[in-house]
């Protein structure tokens, strides 16, 4: 957390170095883009993009991955370090609203997305992609890449895929319901008043 002489914002750093991928992020969950994107995977950088966008944060992001192998490892370690970021950021997670939804639509395709806060890591995820793949990128990498996310971000996400055909405008759906669903959950609710969101006293 960086205190801005107004009030703390929310920020967090995460550099991560393996024999498959290096990566380094910087989250601001409290100041809107542009962010700067640049996974070596253009499809991510695009939907990164959209999920920061619609979700009022900024992220700069640089990785590079054993892509010669394929974009598992990369996209994959995405998820762990943009997690581990959430978390870090979210801090005691005292005031937030904890809870987040959204339903977007993309063209044919439409998402619901749904998330706790709730230091509780399980991803439910409903999705079906009618094709295999969006130009050379696997689909099949867009669950990988949210399971990630969810167990080291610490929370409870649903996505279910309500319609869609072209598998571009259903991820589409999916990244900006998150961001959207993201932004809601992680606001600060000035009736809390510093109180963990939970009748338990713990998350």
């Amino acid at each position: 957390m960086q205190n801005t002489g107004y009030r703390i914002m929310r920020t967090a750093r995460i550099e991560r170095k393996t024999r498959e991928t290096e990566i380094l992020l910087q989250l601001n969950l409290d100041e809107g883009g542009p962010s700067v994107v640049d996974t070596g995977i253009g499809f991510m950088d695009h939907m990164l993009d959209l999920m920061t966008a619609h979700g009022l944060m900024k992220l700069e992001l640089k990785a590079r991955g054993d892509r010669e192998v394929d974009d598992h490892h990369t996209v994959e370690d995405l998820g762990i370090c943009l997690g581990q970021a959430f978390n870090k950021a979210l801090g005691s997670r005292k005031g937030i609203k904890r809870y987040g939804e959204a339903i977007i639509p993309m063209d044919e395709a439409m998402a619901r997305v749904v998330i706790d806060l709730s230091n509780r890591p399980f991803l439910a995820y409903r999705v079906a992609f009618p094709k295999g793949t969006s130009g050379t990128f696997d689909m099949g990498l867009v669950k990988e890449f949210f399971r990630a996310l969810t167990i080291h971000a610490g929370m409870t996400l649903h996505i279910d895929l309500l319609a869609g055909e072209e598998p571009h405008h259903i991820s589409e759906a999916i990244f900006k319901g998150f961001g959207r669903a993201m932004d809601q959950a992680v606001t600060v609710e000035e009736r809390l008043a510093g109180i963990l969101p939970s009748t338990k006293g713990v998350l």
